[in-house]
């Protein structure tokens, strides 16, 4: 099974779009289930998430903001120095081997 950990120890900045309430109620879930935490250490299923959340190599989730939607959206190839990397995490649940957003 796949897991938000594998998410983590990928090369790059990654960005996780949850299409709709199921799936981040499942993406929140799971992290927490892996002992994710946001950065003040608050459990995921106490605070939430958006459409687009942000999964850390530290075992820290978090909100992008209005500059991480635009990112996502953009077709840009990188944050910062990192690649982005976008998940559709409908894809990465089903198993399919191309999750990656398009």
């Amino acid at each position: 099974m796949r897991t938000i950990n594998d998410l983590s120890k990928l090369n790059g900045r990654v960005y996780v779009y949850l299409a709709n309430a199921e799936i981040g109620n499942w993406f929140l879930q799971q992290a927490e289930a892996e002992g994710f935490t946001y950065h003040d250490g608050v459990k995921p299923t106490e605070r939430g998430c958006s459409t687009i959340m942000a999964v850390n190599r530290d075992k820290t989730i978090n909100f992008v903001g209005t500059n991480g939607f635009i990112v996502f959206g953009s077709g840009a190839k990188a944050v910062g120095s990192e690649q982005l990397i976008r998940i559709d995490c409908e894809k990465f649940l089903s198993g399919a081997d191309d999750y990656m957003y398009n």
